[in-house]
């Protein structure tokens, strides 16, 4: 239907994690459609009250859905908020307006699942694909089912949508919005947290992050694959926190990212560009895996870990949350956690590794802080993210994999540039010595006032030790799993 055989018929578009006008499949399919549309958000409390909603996040998506709100009124429409449930909210909304479709894009959480199917019971919910490139029905094996190794994935992945990708970008359809009059609430008040200066809020501001980073003479992208996992660096784009809320689309991060790999010149610039969009790939990775398989939001992928025997030590935990192990690296990424809600994706393995490998605390522990902690905490990515590190999930790490977090901190971090920003009581520790600062003379401790066991903490575990009984524990919980099994037989 053209725009200017234009229905009558009203229709409300129901955003969710996807806070931006522009390259939004599931407004841009509304306005196809030739409907007038109704932009409205929906106050979830379910959402909004969830105790893994931290305060720093909280406020990132407000502001982010306050930005949307600007871009909507500036563009001649007028953003609906409603408090409640989402049923009951888009019911009444759908009665006082007189819509008679919902368009709202598609999301896979076990949460959004159920929200959308009974909405869709009762109402004409079109459900638009866009969080995702490939829908996680998409892409299976060759006897139909779904992928559990990521590199197998991605080889498929890149074969059916990479050159699709580059042909299919069609005009999109200037926003109008239906001149309603519809009550809206107020957009709830910020918390009392700072946002980091590095993480403005918006489309615009998104966009500005992704064109710094995959354009121009020499983008950063291009050193991507030598730079990413130096937390010294600014080797990273920054870009999840927008994706998570869909302040930026994947659609066209995917695009400027073939972009720039088109530009690449030499092996070392494609391998760049190359590595970060295998990375976007992990993303539609784990939202696969939490589709098909939503059990791993409490148990573990690999069913023979089922028996681990953890040690789940409450005070330890809480000195790793604070940034108080006595291993710079973990620290540091945990003080930069606290104060910005946000970590280098090297630190958080090292320091997922830490609490799982080290100290032997459930992964879903530390799961649940970096959910409630990061702005950038996605449902599917978090828990992939951690069942890797545990060895526990699919496609993890190899059990026997533990990061050492004092030569993690000497190849990735060698002067201590990131761990003095965050620590600034080892500010004064000789290169030497700053990633086992535990090994300095006391004459040295006492000359700069920074004594070990006082001013920082000395080593909350020996690693070497550590390393050793996780690997028995494994070990005899994989035995007994085997054994179980062979009796269950």
């Amino acid at each position: 239907m053209s725009r200017s055989e234009q229905r009558t018929e009203t229709a409300l578009w129901w955003i969710r994690r996807d806070l931006r006008l522009t390259a939004n499949p599931a407004l841009q399919r509304a306005l196809q459609d030739g409907f007038r549309v109704i932009p409205v958000y929906i106050l979830d409390p379910a959402l909004l009250g969830s105790d893994r909603l931290g305060r720093v996040r909280k406020n990132f998506f407000l502001e982010n859905l306050a930005a949307l709100q600007g871009d909507i009124l500036q563009a001649g429409g007028t953003l609906v908020l409603r408090s409640g449930r989402p049923f009951q909210a888009l019911s009444g909304l759908l009665q006082e307006s007189g819509a008679v479709r919902i368009y709202a894009e598609e999301d896979y959480s076990p949460y959004a699942q159920a929200r959308d199917q009974r909405v869709a019971a009762q109402h004409d919910l079109q459900l638009v694909q866009g969080l995702t490139i490939a829908h996680p029905e998409q892409i299976r094996t060759h006897a139909g089912d779904p992928y559990q190794v990521y590199s197998y994935y991605r080889k498929k992945w890149k074969r059916r949508f990479f050159e699709s990708l580059r042909s299919q970008r069609a005009p999109e359809l200037e926003p109008t919005f239906f001149d309603h009059k519809l009550a809206s609430d107020e957009l709830p008040d910020r918390e009392p947290a700072e946002l980091p200066e590095v993480f403005p809020a918006g489309s615009r501001a998104a966009r500005k992050k992704l064109d710094r980073f995959t354009r121009g003479d020499q983008p950063p992208i291009f050193r991507y694959a030598r730079d990413r996992d130096r937390p010294d660096r600014e080797g990273t784009s920054q870009l999840s926190p927008y994706l998570h809320f869909g302040a930026l689309s994947i659609q066209e991060v995917f695009l400027a990212g073939l972009s720039a790999l088109d530009q690449a010149a030499g092996s070392s610039q494609r391998q760049g560009a190359e590595t970060w969009l295998d990375e976007l790939i992990w993303r539609e990775f784990y939202q696969m895996i939490l589709y098909h398989h939503p059990r791993v939001l409490q148990e573990n992928f690999r069913e023979k870990y089922s028996r681990l025997t953890w040690r789940n030590d409450r005070e330890v935990f809480k000195r790793w949350k604070e940034g108080r192990t006595g291993y710079p690296l973990v620290d540091a990424g945990m003080r930069q956690l606290l104060t910005e809600g946000w970590m280098h994706n090297r630190v958080r393995m090292v320091s997922a590794s830490f609490l799982v490998k080290d100290l032997l605390i459930d992964w879903r522990w530390g799961e649940n802080w970096f959910m409630e902690q990061l702005l950038d905490a996605d449902l599917a990515a978090n828990n992939g993210g951690w069942q890797w590190v545990a060895g526990t999930g699919t496609d993890a790490a190899p059990y026997f994999r533990i990061f050492n977090p004092t030569s993690q901190a000497e190849k990735h971090d060698p002067q201590g540039v990131y761990i003095r920003a965050y620590l600034p009581e080892l500010e004064k520790v000789p290169d030497q010595y700053i990633h086992q600062p535990w090994k300095m003379p006391e004459t040295l401790q006492d000359q700069i006032s920074c004594w070990i066991g006082d001013q920082y903490p000395a080593p909350i575990v020996d690693h070497q030790q550590a390393r050793e009984r996780t690997l028995e524990v494994y070990q005899l919980a994989g035995e007994e799993y085997q054994s179980a099994a062979k009796e269950s037989s």
